[in-house]
């Protein structure tokens, strides 16, 4: 069983900065994060290659604004988010899985609670 504990929400204002944090159980997988903005489905916003972490993924409304770094002496996964804007307002979550398909939800067996960043205009 893995388990996956978010930390680092809150509200900012746009063009702020909000760095998460994601802390496993384990580090032998790759992680993702993943948003839910209200009344909206679940979508990708990042993920990165286990162990080395050389290899990241970012959905393209995130890409050039948002990193995603992990520390795996720590288990801890990161998600610095810059520039943010109203549109990047949601509850935040992180997952972990052994499949290589990492935009898709479904691939993710673990997840933990969630964060909510809320961005103001």
């Amino acid at each position: 069983q893995v388990q996956l504990v978010e930390s680092g929400g809150g509200l900012v204002q746009a063009g702020d900065s909000l760095r998460l944090s994601c802390a496993a159980s384990v580090s032998t997988y790759i992680v993702a994060w993943f948003r839910q903005a209200q009344g909206k489905e679940r979508e990708f916003v990042a993920a990165i290659s286990w162990p080395s972490g050389r290899t990241t993924y970012y959905a393209d409304s995130v890409k050039g604004r948002f990193t995603i770094s992990r520390d795996n002496a720590k288990n801890t996964v990161y998600l610095q988010m810059n520039s943010l804007k109203p549109e990047d307002t949601a509850v935040y979550y992180c997952a972990a899985t052994s499949q290589t398909n990492v935009r898709v939800t479904n691939q993710y067996r673990y997840w933990g609670q969630g964060t909510q960043v809320t961005v103001s205009s």
